[in-house]
């Protein structure tokens, strides 16, 4: 048969090409579908086979440009008639829809309308098609599977052209008053609970092919087979339309009275929503469809799975919720990474026991944007605006960086009075808080490390889901609060004694002996940010094996509280990347120890001799500083050694309920609702997924953010800054000197080498000045191969101020600007008491 009817149950894809088949589906589903029939593709294979056209189009396709071969093989079916038992057969199906009826004419291939591939567009339509003009229709319809644009696309997506034929859809030209498409998902965003609507004047051609701005209107799904309310309607100017003329179609202007006039009514888009709905339903996908209408008639003329839909993915961005000022410094430094889900609502306890202060009534100090760890400094300084102590909030830049000068930072929307009752209550119960878990400080610490391993052993060995929730509940989540609230007690104690007494000894001895003074946080025991360096020293000597250094220190590293990356103790890889690198430096971070050693015992006589009553006094101040430092460091150390429980946890919950990563893509409340049995919020993990993805494709976000922030938008503007996105606009201009804090003194020439990311590390040679966005614990086997450190983000009290300092390595901090600036091979000297960055000559 070379003729088929439109539903015959015969009318597949080998038969009746893509849009053919899917038609065929449409009408047997008693579907609204213009009648019609299918010219197969045994008829166009019959057509070719005659006087070896096929073989000349194969010809033509392999040995000639796709231009030059469409126009020779559009030749050769143009010399051709269409075989006499072809052409009875189609014009006895054209009569059985009645007396001359006029028809559209369009192409099906056999490779098109593909779930995963669309070849929209690459085939030709004829319209408005009457008596013999119908066989010169079809077999036009037959050369333009040869056009220069389909045999281009089928080399593209790999359908060898051999293979491919073309079947020819006839049906009754539906006079329409308006046509246009539709989605039955937002092809924009991926949302699947949207369809969106295209309409426009007269037939759909001139929608189809993009000469005109339509209608758009989008409505929402309530589920299931219900469509809901219009949620966006934008009315097209709509300057041409597509009209029937004898012999054809032509493109009219609109009427002026139509131009501006929505094209369906509200009971339209209804109705047409419900059919969208009905079309999707029945392919069980996502799909765009060309639709007609006449007079309240709707009918589909053409219906194709949506290939290449966006994922829906959901909204990550807390910087929507106001103008606020956010940060990404001190904290964000240790978290660096965009957030799985499960990471960040375990970030969210952490940070509601580790700072309990951290929320106003109505307002949250920290927040997720773009996945990434931000801290709204908006509402430190409005507490400090509402209670008097502006002059005060110098000491921020200490913990969080420095401002750039100028900026305005905005407030909170609320009185002093509602921020000065929500904030004393706060206060002393911080007060007992601090104190009560300052007491138990030291037995928490002292345990710490044997209560986890006991707890990951005793995770890995859980036998049931249900057993597994009842750990969480009765050990894990209470170990995780504790080492939290340590942590908290540990950061508090003290009141500002490491703000005041960096300030005051400064007065005393001067920058660079002041610095050497502060040193010795690790002379009475080891000091946690150090732990990794020392202890690869000491597995590269033997003096410990590689069981020991993953107990010891296998918690830390540059992605510690991302719960989705292994630890270092859980990847021989890692430790074999870093012993690789520490032949080149073997005993350098004791060497550099000592170093620091000798220059804080000098620095001290030169203080005696200078202020010999202020020794005691001073001693004693700074011993108290170091105690801090180690305390905050350790307690910090035993918190990332819960987020190792932690991961060990979801692991095992994956394990147990078959889902495996998919968990980390669900809060920690989720997990523990699929661990009770209800496995409804695994639904939400493809969005999840495909919104972490998303993100972390993205470069690293500004360390300032003032107002709301659109990531994919900042990453795609060429000018885009590193250091501050300011939605006011205006803005200080990127400087061109590189300065900052000074981190730790000393001043060192050498070349520059610019690292991204801790995994690329062995870049950085010996003697080289390590130049990066910002460092963690995860940077610090780096550190004693750097001759200096520079970074854009940190401060004072950052990680690589500390280390540095600790280590006798200059540094310059919070730069803002370094990475922008400097250049891999630079030469430039970095003078760490100052805080400057000098670009030398070649």
């Amino acid at each position: 048969m070379k003729t088929l009817p439109l539903d015959d149950e015969a009318a597949d894809l080998a038969l009746a090409g893509g849009k053919g088949s899917s038609l065929a589906r449409l009408a047997r589903a008693g579907l609204p579908v213009p009648g019609g029939f299918h010219v197969t593709t045994d008829a166009y294979r019959d057509f070719v086979s005659r006087d070896g056209l096929n073989d000349q189009i194969m010809e033509a396709v392999s040995g000639m440009p796709p231009e030059e071969a469409s126009r020779r093989i559009a030749a050769l079916f143009a010399e051709r008639e269409v075989p006499a038992e072809t052409a009875a057969e189609i014009r006895a199906a054209h009569a059985r829809l009645g007396e001359d009826v006029p028809v559209a004419v369009r192409s099906s291939a056999t490779a098109e309308d593909l779930p995963d591939m669309s070849f929209a567009g690459q085939q030709d339509t004829y319209l408005n098609v009457r008596g013999d003009g119908l066989l010169d229709a079809v077999r036009r319809c037959w050369a333009s599977l040869w056009t220069a644009r389909a045999i281009a696309y089928r080399a593209t997506n790999g359908v060898p052209q051999e293979d491919v034929a073309l079947a020819v859809v006839v049906q009754e030209l539906v006079p329409a008053d308006a046509a246009g498409v539709l989605f039955t998902a937002n092809p924009v965003t991926g949302a699947r609970d949207q369809i969106v609507i295209n309409a426009s004047w007269g037939l759909g051609e001139a929608v189809v092919g993009g000469q005109v701005t339509p209608d758009t209107v989008v409505v929402s799904r309530i589920g299931g087979e219900e469509s809901g309310e219009i949620v966006e309607e934008r009315v097209g100017d709509k300057t041409v339309m597509t009209v029937r003329v004898p012999g054809g179609t032509r493109e009219e202007p609109v009427p002026e009275d139509l131009r501006h006039r929505p094209v369906l009514d509200p009971a339209q888009v209804t109705r047409l929503a419900r059919l969208a709905t009905e079309i999707e339903v029945l392919y069980g996908t996502p799909m765009d469809v060309e639709w007609v209408r006449r007079g309240e008639t709707f009918l589909v003329v053409q219906a194709r799975p949506i290939t290449r839909l966006r994922q829906r993915v959901e909204e990550w961005n807390d910087s929507l919720t106001g103008d606020y000022l956010w940060t990404g410094a001190n904290l964000g430094e240790a978290i660096p990474d965009v957030m799985t889900p499960c990471t960040w609502s375990l970030v969210q306890i952490f940070i509601g026991e580790a700072m309990s202060t951290s929320a106003l009534p109505g307002f949250t100090m920290v927040g997720n944007i773009g996945g990434r760890f931000y801290m709204n400094l908006s509402v430190v300084f409005s507490v400090g605006h509402a209670l008097g102590m502006r002059k005060r909030l110098g000491a921020v830049e200490q913990v969080f960086g420095r401002l750039p000068q100028g900026l305005d930072v905005p407030l909170l929307p609320a009185s002093r009075w509602q921020i000065v009752k929500s904030v004393l209550p706060l206060a002393f119960t911080l007060r007992k808080r601090i104190a009560a878990n300052t007491t138990r400080m030291p037995g928490f610490l002292a345990t710490a490390r044997q209560r986890c391993e006991d707890l990951r052993e005793r995770i890995a060995v859980t036998a049931t889901t249900g057993e597994l929730a009842g750990l969480w509940e009765a050990e894990l989540l209470p170990y995780f609060v504790e080492a939290c609230r340590t942590l908290e007690a540990a950061g508090r104690q003290g009141g500002n004694i490491l703000v005041m007494t960096r300030a005051r000894l400064r007065e005393l001895a001067g920058e660079q002996d002041a610095e050497a003074m502060l040193t010795g946080a690790n002379a009475d025991g080891e000091l946690a940010s150090l732990g990794t360096i020392v202890g690869l020293e000491r597995l590269a000597a033997r003096e410990i094996d590689r069981e020991t250094f993953a107990r010891l220190y296998g918690h830390r590293g540059a992605h510690e509280f991302e719960v989705s990356v292994p630890r270092p103790g859980e990847d021989p890889r890692w430790i074999d990347s870093q012993l690789a690198a520490v032949p080149a430096s073997s005993g350098h971070a004791g060497a550099l120890l000592g170093h620091q050693r000798e220059a804080r015992e000098a620095a001290w006589k030169r203080f005696a001799e200078r202020h010999p009553r202020k020794v005691a006094e001073t001693r004693l101040r700074v011993a108290r500083w170091n105690a801090i430092v180690r305390d905050r460091e350790n307690a910090r150390s035993e918190v990332v050694r819960a987020f190792w429980a932690l991961r060990a946890f979801v692991l095992r919950a994956g394990e147990l309920t078959g889902h495996g990563d998919d968990l980390f893509f669900l809060s920690i409340q989720e997990i523990l609702t699929v661990l009770r049995g209800d496995d409804a919020p695994t639904g939400r993990v493809a969005v999840r997924r495909a919104t972490y993805e998303r993100y972390a494709a993205l470069p690293a976000y500004p360390t300032l953010i003032v107002g709301r922030f659109d990531p994919e938008r900042w990453a795609a503007d060429p000018d885009r800054r590193g250091d501050i996105f300011d939605a006011r606009g205006g803005g200080a201009p990127v400087s061109d000197t590189v300065t900052g804090f000074p981190g730790a003194p000393g001043v060192v020439e050498g070349v520059v080498r610019v690292i991204a990311g801790p995994e690329d590390g062995d870049r950085l040679a010996p003697g080289e000045i390590l130049v990066t966005t910002l460092t963690n614990i995860g940077w610090t086997p780096m550190f004693p191969r750097a001759a200096a450190v520079v970074t854009d983000m940190g401060a004072p009290l950052s990680h690589a101020s500390i280390v540095a300092r600790e280590l006798g390595i200059p540094a310059v901090v919070g730069t803002g600007n370094a990475t922008m600036r400097l250049r891999d091979g630079d030469r430039i000297r970095v003078d760490g008491e100052r805080g400057t960055v000098e670009l030398l000559e070649p």
